[in-house]
């Protein structure tokens, strides 16, 4: 038997491989080809554009797939959503649909968009955020390139956005935030009723999601003097209590911890002047609680 997976086609391609990299699965494409090989023979891989994902996922064209929220709901897909795997193009961080207008526009927030035009790939999205909100203005498919529409063809856009740069380097400015999105394995629904595919996926969901956790983690090894262990301890964020291991020579103890990334160059000079020796950083592939 084997599982079914779309991976995104696009903007999240390489972010995705290297995420299943980590999680102990190397996938090889060549260039041109949306069926890449991956060393586990139970999987077989298509690449298919994010934003038609959970349309082939719930059909059973797929069984399982990675998409965002937003693409879910664009297509009012009826699909499990087995986890939250929050990445995007630039960083592990949810990304924006935001409601934008040329900087110099009169248009101040959403009650100025009544009768106005608006373009956008999240059509249906934008519709019931503007019912929502009682608007009556017009929403057009923008096939691409929409941040250079306004003020010329368009009154304002809903486009997807991680930093705002884009739309800042377009002269626009964002007046509110449509939806917020994250990438989500999602399965069809009767191949998750499925025991054999339902132990794939999840143990699948289990070894992404301990590949993201330790994106921005590291391991630190250290050897502490018994009379500066508690000192040392102090210092370090630890996610659960360091493990301890007696060393051979006489109160002396060697300590191992997993802390963030970012507070790595703080902590170590000051590990240093706290009496550890030897330290060591490395990097990791999984965290699983």
């Amino acid at each position: 038997m084997r599982l079914r997976i779309g991976l995104p086609k696009g903007s999240l391609e390489t972010a995705t491989l290297q995420m299943f990299k980590k999680a102990g699965f190397n996938i090889s494409r060549s260039q041109r080809s949306y069926f890449p090989v991956i060393d586990d023979e139970e999987l077989e891989v298509i690449l298919i554009r994010a934003q038609e994902m959970s349309r082939y996922v719930e059909e059973g064209v797929l069984d399982v797939g990675l998409t965002g929220k937003d693409w879910i709901m664009e297509n009012k897909s009826r699909v499990v959503e087995v986890v939250d795997l929050v990445y995007a193009k630039q960083g592990l961080r949810p990304v924006r649909w935001v409601l934008a207008v040329p900087k110099d526009s009169p248009i101040k927030s959403v009650k100025g968009l009544k009768g106005k035009r608006v373009a956008t790939e999240l059509v249906s999205v934008t519709k019931s955020y503007l019912k929502k909100n009682k608007i009556k203005a017009e929403v057009e498919f923008s096939w691409g390139a929409t941040e250079v529409k306004p003020p010329e063809l368009v009154d304002a856009i809903v486009e997807l956005t991680e930093t705002g740069e884009s739309l800042r380097a377009n002269n626009l400015r964002i007046i509110d935030t449509v939806l917020e999105s994250t990438t989500k394995l999602i399965a069809n629904s009767e191949a998750y009723r499925d025991k054999w595919k339902r132990k794939k996926i999840n143990n699948l969901a289990l070894l992404l999601e301990g590949a993201l956790r330790a994106e921005e983690k590291v391991g630190l090894k250290m050897n502490v003097p018994g009379e500066k262990l508690k000192k040392i301890i102090a210092i370090l964020p630890a996610m659960r209590t360091p493990t301890l291991s007696k060393l051979s020579e006489d109160n002396w103890w060697a300590l191992e911890t997993i802390i963030d990334e970012k507070t790595v160059r703080d902590i170590i000079p000051r590990l240093k002047g706290a009496g550890a020796q030897g330290i060591i950083e490395y990097a990791l592939n999984k965290v699983i609680y």
